[in-house]
């Protein structure tokens, strides 16, 4: 992994729009993360305020994207499911998250 390097602990929790459609497992970033972040790579962001980045997450590094959520002054990783399972993460549990930008 290369570039700026960020680490922090984070719990998932599904997420869904509505009661009856399926969601989103996704982990909030800790606030004063989340302004450091947007301070310095704000820039980046693409539509919806989407960032792309390096998630690494035990034995597991892949591409994704974060997004920023103006209403919770945050940005969210979502946990794609086969990363959930090689990893056995569960919703609430805590999880050791590194993201490179």
């Amino acid at each position: 992994m290369e570039g700026m390097r960020y680490k922090f602990i984070g719990k998932p929790y599904l997420y869904s729009s509505t009661n009856d459609v399926g969601g989103w497992t996704i982990v909030p970033f800790p606030k004063a993360l989340s302004k450091e972040i947007r301070d310095n790579f704000k820039h980046l962001e693409e539509g919806w305020g989407r960032m792309r980045i390096t998630a690494k997450i035990g034995n597991s590094e892949w591409q994704t994207s974060i997004w920023y959520d103006t209403k919770q002054g945050t940005y969210f990783l979502p946990l794609k499911a086969v990363i959930r399972k090689k990893e056995k993460i569960i919703c609430g549990q805590e999880v050791n998250i590194v993201i490179l930008i």
